[in-house]
């Protein structure tokens, strides 16, 4: 199995991240080179995570967060590109290691999370990984779909200097948003019928009452067009997103 494994993960050498997304096999192998560790928060919650070492330590670090399926091996797999381009990536659960493979089970998932408790496992997940021995101190977080609006939330349980949304929710007020440390990337559909661009205006606004830095991009795209699985996929849009996302954390992590 050792070996199968390995000759999988030095076939997706060169390949880009959309190829390995889209086949399980690919996925389920570089999920596999991610090292599973695990946390009591400050709340006393015991959560898990799967982490990412780049070639070249110390370095910059990058939580993800997983759309609502949960903690797939394809968010293991970003996390494990986001290492070969050489971050640190915590790819951290908020299901207590429930997967959906259905609509109707996700929405079970996603519906069960509890706010408070999620914040506490965000937060105590950046200051572990911030505080990491392989860390260098830039810290950044990036999610999907339930995962982007999480990644905000990240962000002001914690402060990190990027922040990465992808057709997340960002319904929040200014009081709210000076918490912010860093920018934040938005990455939103001009099909997707729930984060739309009356929540976006909204949120843009919000962050210049705060005096905070939100850049947004609009894809002619459906909600979880970056996702090489789902039936809204957009090939050319998500390898322009995926550009954009790694072009702006290393504007804001170098």
């Amino acid at each position: 199995m050792q070996i199968a494994r390995r000759k999988v993960v030095l076939g997706m050498a060169g390949l880009p991240l959309a190829a390995v997304l889209a086949d399980p096999r690919l996925s389920w192998a570089a999920a596999q080179t991610l090292k599973n560790v695990s946390l009591t928060t400050d709340g006393g919650l015991s959560v898990a995570a799967a982490l990412a070492v780049p070639a070249a330590t110390p370095a910059s670090a990058v939580l993800l967060v997983h759309e609502w399926w949960g903690l797939n091996d394809q968010i293991k797999s970003v996390a494990a590109d986001l290492a070969a381009q050489g971050y640190l990536a915590l790819a951290i659960d908020l299901y207590d290691g429930k997967v959906a493979t259905k609509a109707d089970q996700a929405r079970k998932f996603m519906g069960g999370v509890d706010g408070a408790a999620a914040t506490d496992t965000v937060g105590s997940w950046l200051r572990w990984l911030k505080g990491h021995e392989l860390a260098s101190g830039k810290s950044a977080t990036i999610g999907w779909c339930f995962g982007g609006g999480w990644s905000l939330n990240a962000a002001l349980a914690e402060p990190v200097d990027a922040t990465i949304v992808y057709y997340g929710n960002v319904n929040k007020s200014a009081d709210a948003l000076k918490a912010l440390q860093g920018p934040v990337l938005g990455h939103f559909a001009e099909r997707d019928g729930w984060i739309n661009h009356a929540m976006v205006s909204g949120f843009e606004a919000e962050m210049e009452k705060a005096g905070r830095r939100a850049t947004s991009h609009w894809y002619e795209a459906d909600h979880a067009f970056a996702n090489p699985t789902s039936a809204r996929y957009d090939k050319g849009d998500a390898a322009l997103a995926w550009q954009r996302s790694l072009d702006f954390l290393r504007q804001h992590l170098s």
